[in-house]
């Protein structure tokens, strides 16, 4: 599949929006990724997350036993990330406001991949990363459907894979044309 097929379904299943938007890291964008559109779309998000699993080298695959996603976008990435794998999969939720390990267990040595749906400055991937390291456990490979960093974000060296990779327009809010224009930046949910 390519970065073009990628984007059209994005596109077609409404999960890029365009407007004026406050994204998790703060930054403003005239582009929002709202993947709950695409999961809304099992066929097509199981076959976006099927890509993004052979994206996955063989030899972490098979390392691996457990997908962890952070809740709630990564959900069903992670889901469908691991069933395309064959492996378990496990989330990470809000409990006053931090991210942690309620439902389930990170057990020692557990060899993990974390899936998330976009990413841009990577903070809840790091955050799950961070839970896993605690409990004993190991990342081995990082999987988005959408890098919004084009590459340039990095989980030292967890390796990071994602079926789009793209650059847009983002701004600093005291530097956001849009707001000097008027415009009031929106927050869709992520």
């Amino acid at each position: 599949m390519t970065q073009e097929e990628v984007l059209t379904i994005l596109k077609n299943t409404g999960a890029l929006l365009h407007g004026h938007f406050e994204l998790r890291s703060k930054l403003h964008s005239p582009e929002y990724f709202q993947c709950a559109n695409l999961l809304r779309y099992p066929l097509e998000a199981g076959r976006i997350c099927a890509e993004l699993a052979a994206k996955i080298p063989a030899e972490i695959a098979a390392k691996a036993t457990t997908v962890v996603s952070p809740a709630l976008g990564g959900i069903l990435v992670g889901h469908e990330v691991a069933k395309a794998l064959g492996k378990m999969c496990i989330f990470a939720e809000k409990q006053d406001g931090v991210l942690v390990m309620r439902r389930f267990k990170i057990a020692p040595g557990e060899l993990c991949i974390v899936a998330e749906d976009v990413v841009t400055k990577g903070g809840r991937v790091q955050e799950t990363i961070d839970l896993i390291h605690a409990a004993g456990g190991k990342v081995l490979a990082v999987a988005t459907i959408v890098d919004r960093s084009s590459g340039t974000v990095k989980f030292g060296d967890i390796p990071h894979y994602s079926v789009l990779q793209m650059s847009p327009v983002t701004y600093e809010p005291s530097a956001c044309p849009l707001c000097a224009s008027g415009s009031k930046a929106i927050h869709p949910g992520s």
